[in-house]
């Protein structure tokens, strides 16, 4: 029988797991429930798979978006793992061939949709074909009080439940509170799971927020940095996405468009234009955020903020999945947080709640909405923010966000404090931050006069300082609790926690930072690689799969490091998978060869430089 590091090195080409990997496979293989919560790029999908190959019948993963099924089987065959995908995307004939061999034992993994578990066709594959186990991937779409509820999960305890016998049942999600952790347990049934958190940091990520007035100018200059790079535009709404594609097509730039609006045909094209590189930037809504298994994502931005933190980290973490550096930029606007609300109270009711769940279930979102904008604020570390969000440690310094990377000593703003927190007191809490602002600037204008607010004592007790300074200070008050923002059709500034006057109340001020330059490279290596990844992108034009479907970024900079001359050296890189060695290696070791012959100066020239320095000796 395939042992669990004979499968990890024959098929993913790794000498060892990752951390966190072999407890969740060793319960797995014992046959114990599993909950894992583990980040985008941490590898949770070999943790189902390795048992998958192992276990005696066959792993169904149920999975939410056809697209994702789609990529990841791609991956798996491409691996020399039989697998296949059973989803509306089939036509009828696809998906009788495909149940056909499913019956015949063609495979040891099939990914399905939820929505296909009670159809009566898979109802009478399952019962009458060994399931060892069901793996749930994306779980926290079970859980109404997380993001991405789907009420086709729901179904799947009876689904398992009606088995002619049970299998393990695993789940795995990226982005789980607490109380979301629990009610995934709860839901999905698990009995008595092995539960883990293997850590929610992604280092490899740089974390920015930016509050331009226009955003169209620094997102050009963000794309136009990262010329030849592969990147994802969020944007909230499907006229975003359409006027931002639309803008980065007129500048040159290589992109496309992905929202619930367009054409099944059209996503479909669009998707795979991207996942094989044809296209570099992808505009999309949120539709796109679960629908990609793309490695070589080096940014993402997001063009509105996003609704809650849960989303925000598991769409910025499409980014750097093969481990390299990547960026996640947010584009601040109030106009996104008015957008949210709007959203939130607007959406259609579950036919799963009632009125009293469904409204409790609206101020947790208008909650969750609360964090995400304390977040844009921040003037602490970033990934800090991020991490304690989802209840884990981590240092004041991560040195790899923008607070961090511009930190500056801290500035006293007790007296600041002061004055703001008896202006909200004295006005009555009745003003938004940009009133606010005015009352204690002084400004003689339209609005100030309407309000009468000039008779307030408070009026002009910060004339010294600019509005922007001022709203920025209110701002970093709401952050840290002292102030509050009511929701309504127009926020208002309220009192909160008291303002003790034991306590420092500073802040950091930041000034616009610039990221490290990025190193060059020999001329030489440059040269090896380019032609590496020249070869890497025909064999994948031959296979008809996306170029990271034959070996990854990290692998190619491995090979040109590295500079194997024959297949035993090349299957010592880590990732390289015995399967793949045997498909493509050859063609990699030929072509380092030939390089590496070509760049070796003549014998006579060694011989002349040799004496040459002889004779200075």
């Amino acid at each position: 029988m395939l042992t669990k590091q004979e499968a990890l090195k024959t098929y993913y080409g790794y000498d060892t797991f990752r951390d966190g990997q072999e407890p969740i496979l060793d319960n797995i293989l014992q046959h114990t429930d599993v909950l894992a919560i583990m980040p985008t790029g941490a590898g949770k999908s070999l943790c189902f798979q390795i048992p998958a190959l192992i276990m005696d019948g066959i792993t169904l993963v149920i999975s939410p978006l056809v697209s994702l099924m789609r990529d990841q089987v791609m991956q798996l065959v491409q691996m020399g793992i039989p697998a296949a995908f059973l989803n509306s995307s089939l036509t009828q004939r696809q998906y009788a061939i495909a149940m056909e061999r499913a019956i015949a034992g063609r495979y040891k993994i099939i990914y399905v949709a939820p929505e296909r578990l009670q159809t009566p066709r898979f109802q009478d594959f399952v019962k009458g074909t060994k399931i060892a186990m069901v793996a749930v991937d994306e779980a926290h779409c079970i859980s109404q009080w997380g993001q991405d509820f789907r009420t086709a999960y729901l179904e799947i305890p009876q689904f398992v439940s009606n088995l002619p016998t049970r299998p393990v049942v695993t789940a795995f999600t990226a982005t789980a509170t607490p109380e979301v952790r629990l009610d995934i347990a709860k839901q999905l049934q698990l009995d008595n799971p092995f539960q883990t958190i293997t850590g929610f940091d992604r280092e490899n990520l740089y974390f920015e927020v930016r509050h331009p007035t226009m955003k169209k100018p620094p997102l050009r200059s963000i794309v136009s940095q990262r010329q030849g790079q592969c990147g994802i535009i969020y944007c909230s709404t499907r006229k975003n996405v359409e006027d931002v594609c639309s803008f980065l097509q007129e500048e040159g730039i290589s992109a496309t468009r992905y929202h619930a609006g367009l054409e099944a045909a059209e996503r479909a094209d669009n998707q795979e234009n991207f996942l094989f590189g044809r296209t570099l930037v992808m505009v999309a809504t949120n539709a796109f955020g679960m629908g990609i298994d793309k490695p070589d994502v080096r940014y993402v931005v997001h063009y509105n903020m996003p609704r809650d933190m849960e989303s925000y980290y598991q769409e910025a973490g499409r980014a750097g999945r093969d481990g390299a550096q990547a960026t996640c930029i947010i584009l601040y606007s109030g106009q996104d947080v008015h957008t949210h609300q709007f959203l939130i109270k607007n959406s259609q009711s579950s036919d799963q709640l009632d009125p009293q769940a469904l409204e409790e279930l609206q101020n947790r979102d208008l909650e969750r909405l609360k964090q995400m904008i304390n977040y844009c604020h921040s003037k602490t570390c970033l990934r800090q923010f991020i991490l304690k969000y989802f209840g884990e440690k981590a240092p004041n310094d991560c040195g790899n966000c923008f607070a961090c990377q511009t930190r500056t000593e801290d500035t006293d703003v007790r007296a600041e404090a002061k004055l703001i927190v008896t202006a909200v007191e004295g006005s009555g809490a009745r003003f938004g931050i940009h009133m606010l602002a005015s009352l204690l600037c002084g400004a003689d204008n339209e609005q100030t006069q309407k309000f009468q607010i000039q008779e307030l004592p408070c009026f002009g007790s910060m004339k010294d300082y600019s509005q922007r300074e001022v709203r920025d200070c209110i701002l970093f008050l709401v952050g840290e609790g002292y102030l509050r923002q009511k929701e309504g059709k127009f926020p208002i500034i309220a009192l909160g926690k008291p303002l003790s006057s034991q306590q420092k109340g500073k802040r950091t001020l930041t000034k616009n930072g610039t990221r490290a330059p990025v190193i060059a490279s020999q001329r030489e290596r440059n040269q090896l690689l380019t032609q590496l990844y020249a070869l890497r992108d025909h064999i994948a034009v031959q296979k008809s799969v996306p170029s990271f479907a034959v070996f990854s970024d990290r692998i190619m900079e491995e090979l040109c490091s590295l500079r194997p001359h024959n297949l035993m050296e090349i299957r010592s890189i880590s990732g390289v998978s015995a399967f793949k060695a045997e498909q493509f290696g050859r063609k990699f070791v030929n072509l380092i060869v030939e390089f590496d012959k070509a760049q070796k100066p003549p014998e006579s020239a060694i011989t002349m430089t040799d004496t040459q320095d002889e004779k200075r000796t």
